[in-house]
This record gives C-alpha cells, sequence and structure tokens, in this order.
C-alpha cells in the first residue's frame, strides 16, 4: 500500500481509505448496505491488512449508526488508524441543528465522539458548505474543537472553488486552522472538479480525499452496453443529479474492459487506479458491500496504470473545457499550458 501526505499536513494517509456508509442500514441508507458490527469488523481487518489507515464516515450515514458500527469495530484499533468524519446535516427537528455554526459544529462533533466511542477525531470535515454562516465563525469553531484536543486536523467537502478560496484566506488572515483535505466526487464520468478544484487543490496543497470513484456502480463493470441494469446498485437509490451520458459511460467502461482484459484485472480496479493517478489525489475512498467486493477493490493498490493507458481513458472521458478556460487555453495558451494528467 501506497502512502501519501494528505494536502500540505505530516499526516501520512493511504491512498486507498475505507468508506463507511454500508455500515449501519438505517433508513434509505438500507438499500446500500446493511453491515453490522461483526461484518464491519471483518472488513475493518481486511482493510488493516492490505495497509488501509484511513476511514471514513459521517454522522449522516445511517443517521448515526454508521458511526457507531465503526467504532465498536475499531475496537481496540482504533489508535492505528486515521479516523474520519463529517458534520452538518439534519439529523433531528429544531433549530439549530444542521449546518457550520459555532452551536451546530460542536455539538455535532460531541455527538460523533460518542457515537465513535474516541475522545478525538483524526479529520473533521464539514459536510457541505454552509451560505448563511460567516465562515470565520464555521472556521473559529474548528479551530477551538483542534485547540480542545478533540480534532486534529481539518477538512471540507462539496465546496466550491471560491469557497474554499475563501475559506482558506479567512484561515490566513486569522492564523486559523486550513483545512487541509477537499473531499471531492471525481471519477471518469465526473471530472467537472479538473477545472477549479482540483487546481485550487494543487496550488494550495489541500488534497484531494475522491469520493465515489466507481460513480455510484456505473464504473464497477456491472453497466455494459447491451445489457440490463443490475437490480442492486446504489445509483438506484441515490437519486443522484445529472443526466448520465449512455454512450459516454459506454465509451469510458468499453475502455476499461479492454485494459482490464489484457491486464487481468477487473474493470471496477482500472477505473479506480486511474483516480489515484491524477495530480492533487492523495486518497481514493472506497466502500464494500461484502468481503469479496472489499478485496477485488484493494487489489486495485497494488499495480498501477501505465501513462499511455491513462491518456488513453483521458481521452475517452474527456469533458469540453468551460469558460474562461477555453478561452485562456485559446487565446493564451503560452501562459497557460494544459495541466500535467498523471500525478508525478
Amino acid at each position: 500500500m501506497e502512502y501519501r501526505f494528505l494536502g500540505a499536513s505530516g499526516l501520512e494517509v493511504s491512498v486507498l481509505s475505507f468508506g463507511t456508509m454500508t455500515l449501519g442500514g438505517e433508513g434509505r441508507f438500507a438499500a446500500m448496505g446493511n453491515v453490522q458490527v461483526e461484518e464491519a469488523r471483518r472488513l475493518v481487518e481486511i482493510c488493516i491488512e492490505a495497509g488501509v489507515n484511513l476511514f471514513d464516515t459521517a454522522d449522516i450515514y445511517s443517521f448515526g449508526k454508521s458511526e457507531e458500527v465503526l467504532g465498536q469495530a475499531l475496537g481496540a484499533r482504533r489508535k492505528e488508524i486515521v479516523l474520519a468524519t463529517k458534520g452538518f446535516v439534519r439529523l433531528e427537528p429544531g433549530a439549530n441543528k444542521t449546518g457550520l455554526s459555532r452551536h451546530h459544529i460542536i455539538e455535532a462533533c460531541e455527538a460523533s465522539l460518542r457515537r465513535l466511542g474516541t475522545d478525538y477525531i483524526d479529520l473533521y470535515q464539514a459536510h457541505n458548505f454552509d451560505s448563511l454562516t460567516p465562515l470565520d465563525e464555521t472556521l473559529r469553531a474548528f479551530d477551538d474543537l483542534i485547540r480542545a484536543g478533540k480534532v486534529r486536523y481539518i477538512g471540507c467537502s462539496n465546496y466550491g472553488g471560491w469557497q474554499l478560496m475563501k475559506a482558506l484566506a479567512i484561515s490566513g488572515r486569522l492564523v486559523l486552522a486550513r483545512y487541509i483535505s477537499q473531499q471531492i466526487n471525481y471519477s471518469l464520468l465526473a471530472r467537472d472538479a479538473e477545472h477549479e478544484l482540483v487546481p485550487a487543490g494543487l496550488d494550495q496543497r489541500v488534497g484531494i480525499m475522491a469520493w465515489s470513484p466507481l460513480q455510484f456502480g456505473l464504473l464497477s463493470g456491472k453497466f455494459r452496453r447491451g445489457q440490463d441494469q443490475p437490480s442492486e446498485s446504489r445509483l438506484n437509490q441515490l437519486d443522484a443529479p445529472g443526466a448520465v451520458d449512455p454512450e459516454r459511460l459506454h465509451r469510458i467502461v468499453d475502455a476499461l474492459a479492454g485494459i482490464a482484459e489484457e491486464r487481468g484485472v477487473s474493470v471496477a480496479q482500472a477505473a479506480l487506479n486511474w483516480v489515484t493517478r491524477k495530480p492533487g489525489v492523495d486518497t481514493v475512498i472506497i466502500g464494500a458491500r461484502n468481503e469479496r467486493q472489499l478485496r477485488d477493490n484493494l487489489t486495485a493498490a497494488t499495480w498501477s496504470l501505465a501513462d499511455e493507458e491513462v491518456e488513453k481513458l483521458d481521452d475517452v472521458s474527456a469533458l469540453p473545457l468551460p469558460y474562461p478556460y477555453w478561452h485562456q487555453q485559446k487565446f493564451g495558451g503560452e501562459r497557460n499550458p494544459p495541466p500535467r494528467h498523471v500525478r508525478a
């Protein structure tokens, strides 16, 4: 297992990390997975044996049950790993029960600590952007949690480019702890982040944690040209926004299948490996419903795509540049060269 520093911090994380949305099985999350403590303990052991040291959860996953199951599954091994969770989403009715106000951040953090059965969180993340709370209030609250020893690092998730940069500027101006990571949707099908979030992360040394690298299972190899859609899929439950171009999906999966067949690996492994090769990505979050799926995904860390294979997948999944980036490259290309396409 390869380890990378997360952003500009000294925290080393495995290139593959384990995401726990499949733990707990409560409410709408039951259709994504119903892993309970004993099975979760086995999955945790498999991950640790493979070298995974980062486990990511959130208070909203199974409405707190995922944190509870993960905490029990880790047990005495908790101090061996980097534990990450997130807060923002409403778990109960009433005022001050959502968002990134000082009130809710501290309350949500304390609740996560109790559910996880730990006295500190290694990486505490804002699960979304809060346009109604001043960023300095949010960042001061995070900084206070770090000073209190309840949190060691902070990160954000699902921010826009200008929102990330504004947060970093405020942290610098007020001498507060800064986000070391941004957890973003990044896959061969979801490359929008390459326009602003990836360049911002590279420029500011904010490490990328890529979520849904198989794009809700679309890149798992189960969705093939001319075949019926599988009945069991996260995509069926999440109602993810944004239309999927079937022809683009099939072109990408066809290219992945060709590479996978030549290398004797799965389509999912090839898709995961592509994300690990992209600049700015420090860890790729994988999930699993069962041991077989987990072991296959973990194997993606044991080999690496060649540069020409990365370039082939880049070409087949390419998106048009939005304004102003097409203009900068077309009319100012000498001063705005295209970004490198593989991790240095």
